[in-house]
């Protein structure tokens, strides 16, 4: 009888303890969530990927179920897929048809933007590549869209400042490279360039400054896709600004400026932006076993 009542009382503290537990863990969800929610302050379309930055203001987050809820079974296969079936599942391809109709009406352009100057576009998966042909030379920019989202978090408000009513937007900014080759050489000129987060002039009197910097500058081997570590690179680092300035000119004279970056940053966020709806479609598919 003694043993019986020990183990009753047992029993019932620690069932106690569970649910004070579980009550401390929902408690701190808000202050969690709130923190992982914090928006970009990159600036070019609505941020609402809310599966990337971990958050979601939608009606479709109420039906996401706990992950250690141990009233959810694992359920048979419901299909002749061979694939398992849960009530997660269900919940998640909800969201992801929510998720996608969101990013589908905020959908800048329905078909990429065209590149003025005569450049030809070029589609291998998330590799673009961008050429054009000026007299005797052939000039290419090939850039990648995989993690070209900076990821940059806005600051909380000062005391007396109102929150932003718009939601901030994103853009992509890829590194690229510029490949120059000429008829009768068998290396190419190649630079490598990226979009610094704060680009500054290199004069103090110049009106305009670079939106994109050389990083890199080498000879290589025309045609050959893979740098060469072999071949002498040329740092920008600690260049002198007069050399630097005639590389930039150079680039210039090819068509490759502020005018073209200001369109390569236009190109990569479209193209970026619609490999993430076909991933979605595709994770979409994947999850209700199609």
């Amino acid at each position: 009888m003694l043993k019986s009542l020990t183990r009753a009382v047992s029993a019932a503290a620690r069932i106690s303890s569970s649910a004070a537990t579980s009550s401390s863990s929902r408690g701190l969800e808000p202050v969690l969530r709130s923190a992982l929610c914090t928006p970009s302050s990159a600036t070019a379309r609505p941020f609402t990927r809310s599966i990337w930055m971990l958050c979601n203001n939608g009606s479709s987050s109420e039906h996401r179920p706990g992950l250690l809820n141990s009233r959810r079974g694992i359920p048979s296969v419901s299909c002749g897929c061979g694939g398992l079936h849960t009530e997660g599942d269900k919940a998640f391809e909800e969201f992801l048809s929510d998720e996608i109709k969101e990013e589908k009406k905020i959908q800048k352009h329905k078909a990429l933007p065209k590149m003025s100057g005569g450049w030809e576009l070029e589609l291998t998966g998330t590799e673009a590549k961008l050429s054009r042909k000026i007299a005797g030379e052939t000039v290419s920019v090939t850039f990648n869209i995989n993690n070209s989202i900076p990821p940059s978090f806005e600051e909380e408000p000062e005391e007396g400042q109102k929150q932003p009513e718009k939601e901030p937007e994103i853009m992509s900014t890829p590194n690229f490279v510029v490949e120059v080759s000429k008829q009768a050489a068998n290396q190419s000129l190649v630079f490598d360039c990226h979009f610094p987060e704060d680009e500054v002039g290199h004069g103090e009197e110049e009106e305009e400054s670079d939106i994109f910097s050389i990083r890199e500058v080498s000879f290589q081997p025309t045609g050959d896709k893979d740098w060469k570590d072999t071949s002498y690179t040329l740092n920008t680092d600690s260049l002198d600004w007069a050399l630097y300035d005639h590389l930039m000119d150079f680039l210039a004279d090819r068509g490759v400026d502020n005018t073209f970056a200001d369109e390569l940053v236009e190109l990569s966020t479209a193209l970026e932006h619609q490999e993430y709806i076909k991933f979605l479609e595709d994770l979409s598919g994947f999850v209700k076993c199609q």
